[in-house]
This record gives structure tokens, sequence and C-alpha cells, in this order.
């Protein structure tokens, strides 16, 4: 038999090894880069037979000792022909294989398959092959993974980044339009529709918090041990599909007749599909963004541009029927779920990364923060700060309502500024990044202390529509701020892998159990005092918490202590700079 050899020609371009011998004579380089343009030259077998050359990538380098296969073809990298059909291994023997009768490093007729007994140490059973070489070709695997044509279809990580940033911010979009129909007009709901005082429907909002309380750790150890699966995301959607029926059919009528039973009801479902959800849902975006190297703000405007949308609908629904908000967020729920099934994350190697650091999340690595300062100081700022701040903010519309010649004139208004007000909060969420990438996280955080501070004092101060509309607008500027500035503080001075805990305990959690105390008290205030008094006592402790604040606050110059340390392999180092989208 005749070998036969296909010789490339002389491609001096790169220098190569001494050249071991083959089993027919010709001569193989150790070290050889096969470079090919679009076509490569066709090769005989031993029948004579004329197969078509396969084209290879140019400038792949093949380990030592390693021949070129029958049936791919180049240009050499040397003047040493590569042969096609036959070739021996490098250092063979008289002594007969086990499988073949030959000896071994013998050259094989062309189209011969060598194969191995079952156990035969460092082979595969099923080919002969040794271990980590690719059965198609011969060559060891990452070799030939790098050899082999990508598929058209797969989408590139620059197109992945840009399709997962659209679909995570059209998801933010209908998650904030459903809980916003629902959630908006709350306390006007509570009381213009199911009758509830002031007092009573504060008892209602500390209901929702305790209920947030004894879901939020357990959903940010969970979606930390996720990472960016969307396992929970999935249980999310479906609950939010549920909004309607349950608002209508079951918290509603329970809250008119047995009023203990909704409390405990109703803060159950409300924590584990909106108030604890959207905090999951923006851990996971943030998440997500560190991965593909996109600004979480950006993401999150779309959020805000949802909420806006929603209001502005919400007020003049209600005053046809609140039903008709709750079957809207219905509707929005479903589309919300769509989108979240749509996400994918195709970069392999890195995902794998992530999800190997979130599976290392354990109980032990949560318990650790309590023996962390800058937990604590985080703690105070959020409970004492932002809190209170929430307390103010979930009765105000109940107020601003009451300002008016009519309610229903109330209710119409205030949803069109709300809505306004969260048009400039988009703006404000894309803006933010840069100043809190100018101030640092803490100067951001004590800034919107600050404003927080003011506006519970204006609200406390003024009386004309108008004027209290505009210190309404104060919130468009603090809650970006805020946001965006809490998340880089997690980032800068905690262990990236447990930033959903993180968030949803020492911020999310944080900011309920203050409200879970506050707002009985505030309720006490609002029914004895008014709400403009107990709004300037509320001013006050802010501003109070917010001066301690810049004590307690870790400061950025310190970032992660050597005690607590990284895993970049969650994504906080892996993109070191946010890339274009």
């Amino acid at each position: 038999m005749t070998d036969q050899t296909t010789p490339g020609p002389a491609k001096p371009a790169h220098p190569v090894s001494p050249v071991a011998h083959a089993g027919n004579g010709a001569t193989v380089p150790t070290t050889a880069t096969i470079g090919v343009s679009a076509a490569a030259a066709p090769t005989a077998d031993a029948t004579g037979t004329t197969t078509p050359g396969t084209a290879v990538p140019t400038d792949i380098a093949l380990p030592a000792d390693t021949a070129a296969t029958p049936g791919v073809t180049g240009t050499a990298t040397s003047d040493a022909a590569v042969p096609t059909a036959g070739i021996a291994t490098p250092g063979a023997s008289d002594t007969p294989g086990p499988s073949t009768g030959l000896p071994i490093g013998a050259a094989l007729p062309a189209g011969t398959i060598p194969t191995a007994p079952t156990g035969t140490p460092g082979t595969v059973a099923s080919t002969g092959l040794p271990i980590g070489t690719a059965p198609a070709t011969g060559l060891p695997t990452a070799t030939a993974a790098a050899l082999a044509p990508a598929s058209a279809s797969a989408p590139t990580p620059a197109s992945r980044r840009r399709v997962n940033f659209t679909l995570a911010s059209a998801a933010l979009f209908m998650f904030f339009v459903t809980w916003s129909l629902s959630w908006s007009l709350f306390s006007i709901w509570l009381t213009q529709d199911i009758g509830l005082s002031a007092g009573r429907s504060s008892l209602v909002i500390s209901a929702n918090a305790v209920g947030c309380l004894l879901t939020m750790p357990l959903y940010g150890y969970v979606q930390d041990k996720l990472g960016l699966r969307k396992n929970l995301l999935y249980w999310i959607g479906g609950l939010m599909l549920l909004v309607g029926p349950m608002y209508i059919y079951v918290y509603g009528p329970l809250l008119k007749t047995h009023f203990a039973l909704g409390l405990v009801v109703g803060s159950v479902y409300l924590a584990m599909a909106f108030a604890v959800a959207v905090a999951t849902l923006e851990s996971y975006t943030e998440r997500l963004g560190r991965f593909h190297g996109f600004e979480f703000g950006r993401a999150r405007m779309f959020g805000s541009l949802g909420w806006a949308a929603a209001t502005f609908f919400a007020g003049r629904l209600f005053n046809i029927d609140p039903k008709l908000n709750f079957w809207a967020a219905s509707v929005s729920a479903a589309v919300f779920v769509t989108l979240i099934a749509a996400i994918r994350v195709t970069d392999g190697r890195r995902s794998a990364a992530v999800d190997a650091a979130a599976s290392s999340v354990s109980l032990t690595d949560v318990r650790s923060l309590l023996r962390y300062p800058a937990f604590w100081g985080l703690l105070l700022f959020v409970v004492a700060v932002t809190a209170t701040y929430n307390t103010y903010d979930q009765m105000f519309p109940s107020y601003f309502s009451s300002l008016f010649g009519t309610k229903a004139e109330g209710n119409q208004m205030y949803s069109d500024l709300n809505s306004f007000q969260v048009f400039l909060e988009a703006g404000g969420m894309a803006l933010a990044p840069f100043l809190v990438n100018r101030l640092g996280p803490k100067r951001s955080l004590l800034l919107s202390g600050f404003i927080m501070a003011t506006r519970i004092g204006l609200s406390g101060l003024v009386t004309d529509p108008m004027a209290i509309s505009a210190v309404k607008l104060m919130h468009a500027a603090e809650l970006p701020i805020m946001l965006i500035a809490i998340f880089k503080y997690i980032n800068r001075h905690f262990e990236s892998r447990l930033s959903s805990s993180i968030y949803l305990v020492g911020f999310q959690l944080a900011a309920q159990l203050g409200a879970a105390i506050i707002s009985p008290l505030a309720g006490i205030g609002y029914d004895s005092l008014g709400f403009a008094p107990t709004y300037l006592l509320m001013a006050a402790m802010v501003a109070a918490f917010t001066a301690v604040s810049v004590a307690t606050l870790r400061p950025d110059a310190k970032g992660l202590p050597e005690s607590v340390p990284d895993v970049p392999a969650s994504g906080r180092d892996a993109v070191p700079e946010p890339a274009s989208l």
C-alpha cells in the first residue's frame, strides 16, 4: 500500500521545532501551526478517492508530536510536509499493539480506527484514543474545539449582553407596571374603598412590613444560592399573576369582615409577590449587570418609567372602578413572566463560575455578617433614616388628596403628579451613577438622607397644593441616589457573592423592620396630632440619624477588609469597567 500525502506549500512565517520521523519516512514538525485560507486543497485517501479538504482557522497551534489527521489539510508552517494518512507515532517500537497486531506506532491503513480493549489505561474504550482526544479528528479536545467552526446562530457575547440588557430592562418595566397598578393608590384604596381609618391603615402597612421581615432573609439566601438562575423569579411571576383575584376576592373582603386574618394573608402575599420580590429582581438585575458589564441604574430606569406609565392611568381607573387596576395588573404580570423566560446567560465558563460561587454560599456566610461592623452601620442608617422616610411616604397619598375639594379630584391630581415625579425619577436613574461615582457611596447615602429629611419637614410646613406638589418631586432626586449608592456601598464593603442577602437583609429587611416599629407610632400621631406635626417629628428623627451615620457608615477609602475575602467569580471584578451597549 502506498501512502498518499498532500504536502502544503512552504510558509516560513513561524519557526518550528526539530522534526520527528513518521513511519513512512515523512517528517512532521513537533510543533506546527496550521494556517489556511478559505478553502483547503483536496486530498486523496489510500483508495484514490479524492476528498475535499476541510478549511480550518489560521494560526491554530498544535501540541508537540501531534500529527495532522486524514481529511484535514492546510498549509504547513515549515518546509516539512504534513501527511494526511498513514502517520506513525513518533517513538514507535516493533512490539505488536494489543488491538491491531501492528508494531506500536506503525502506520495504520487510511480509514482504520484503532480500538482498545475496555480498561486500557489512558484510553477511551470506544475509540482507543487517548483520554482528552477528540474522536472525530484525533486532535486534543481543546485544539479540536478551537478548530471547530462557530455556529452561525449562536449569539456573540456582545449581542447577548445587549439582548439581556433589553430583556432585563423590559422585565423591570413590566414588574413596576404591575406593582404600581396594585400598590400606588394602596392607602387610598384602604381608606376610601375598604373604609379603614388612618390608624387601621397604618396597622395594615405595619403588618405588611412584618411579612417582609419573615420573607426577605429566605429570598436573599435563595437568590444568592441560585446566582444567575431564574427559579425564584418564576415563583414571583406566578404570584404576580394572581394579584387581581387576590385583591378582589380574598384580601379586600377579609379586611372588611375578618380584619386580623386579612392582615396575615395580605402581608404574606404582598411580601412574597411585590415588596420583597422587587428587591430580588433588582438584586438579580444588578448581578446580571456586573456579569455583562452594564450599569444597574440604566436598567432600573425602565422600572421607574413603568411605574410612571401605570400610575398615570391608575388614578383614572380607580375613579371608575378600583377593580380595573387589579385586573390590569394580572395582565401585565403575564408579560413580565414572558420576558423573564427569554433571558439567557450563554457564556458557559463565566456563568458556571458565577453558579459555582453562588453554590458556595452557606448560612454560616450570612451569619458572619453579624460580626462585621460595616453591616451594623448600614443597618442603623436604613432602619432610622430610610424606614422612617418610607413610613412617611406610604401615607402621603391620603394626606395629599385631603388637601383638595373632593377626593376624586385629589386622587387624580396625585396620580398625575406621581406619574410626572416617576418620569423625573427615571431620568435620575440614568444620571445617578455618575453622581455616585463622583461622590462615593457613603457621601451619596448621606446626601439622600439629607434630601429625605428636607422633604418630610417641608411636607409638615406647607399646605398649599402647588407647594406640596413641588415637595413631592424631591423624591425623584432622593430615590435614584439612594438606590444606586446602596448597591455600590454593598459591592465596595462586602463579598459580592452575598450581594442579594446583604441587599435584602441589610437594606430591604432593615427598612421593613423599621417600618414595622415606626408605622404604628406614626398612626397614633396621625390620629392624635395630625399629619403635619407628625411629619415634623419624623423629619427631626431622619436628620439626627443622618448626622450619626457620618460616623457609623464605613468610609469608602477602606473598601473590603482582608478579613472578608471577595470572590471575583461572582462577577464583581469579572468586568472591570461597564461596557457600552
